[in-house]
């Protein structure tokens, strides 16, 4: 069975298929699905999926792009979507200095709010990080998750993910580790301790070999433990195994 860690099933490009789409990553055999929020409303798509699929689940947050945007009510309702059923997840949040849609001092400061919010309901946390390697890893050294939490879409060096992994993260990988061009990548992921591996698509986003320049879609996840077990010399079936165990003990849920 496979676990899928990250997508975006909400979003409005899967408006005219979701259904199919649905079946065809049930046919692929991934057992479980976590649906990423990131913003309020998408967290409340979010939820909502859960309610509606039975091997959903959900994170809600806030992404840094928008971080800028959020009130002290919308906090408040953040809040109050976290206690949702099915609500494994605070997330996604972290920083993004690639787009810097939000300004950085304002990603931090709802970065580390989220980090606090989840230590005090008690969830992990699913963090976003890009450019910005150096503050993730300090803001995450300020307020370290109680509950643990993954970096997900790897992209950064092993000395990044070291440095997480010290924290009790977890490293999950995504399309990007199926690119051509992806040996460094590929590099830290033989590295990372099997316990804690985990994969995803973030579809719609950053779609696999051989289907890279499409829409993205849970079914893909395959392909991502596909690579994985072939750089890391393993079965195709144990390392979907082990990074489902994986998933169900950091979201605390039964598989």
């Amino acid at each position: 069975m496979i676990f899928e860690t990250h997508c975006h099933l909400d979003d409005k490009r899967f408006a005219a298929d979701r259904e199919e789409v649905v079946a065809r990553l049930r046919q692929q055999g991934i057992g479980a699905v976590l649906n990423v929020g990131y913003d309020l409303e998408s967290s409340v798509r979010s939820v909502k999926l859960a309610q509606e699929h039975a091997e959903f689940y959900a994170a809600v947050g806030v992404h840094p792009h928008d971080a800028a945007g959020m009130s002290e009510d919308g906090w408040e309702h953040l809040e109050q979507l976290a206690a949702s059923p099915k609500v494994v997840a605070l997330g996604e949040m972290g920083l993004d200095y690639y787009r810097d849609l939000s300004p950085r001092p304002v990603q931090q400061q709802a970065f580390a709010f989220q980090l606090e919010l989840a230590n005090k309901l008690n969830l992990p946390v699913i963090i976003h990080n890009r450019d910005a390697h150096q503050d993730t890893i300090r803001l995450l050294q300020a307020h370290v998750p109680a509950r643990g939490g993954v970096l997900h879409c790897f992209s950064g060096s092993w000395e990044t993910a070291r440095l997480a992994l010290d924290l009790g993260l977890y490293i999950s990988f995504a399309g990007p580790l199926t690119y051509r061009n992806a040996v460094n990548l590929q590099q830290v992921a033989v590295r990372v301790p099997l316990d804690r591996l985990l994969v995803e698509t973030d579809s719609p986003y950053l779609t696999p070999e051989p289907w890279r320049g499409r829409r993205n879609e849970p079914a893909y996840v395959r392909y991502v433990v596909e690579k994985l077990a072939e750089i890391r010399s393993m079965d195709v079936e144990e390392l979907a195994a082990q990074t489902a165990a994986n998933g169900a003990r950091l979201f605390g849920i039964e598989l």
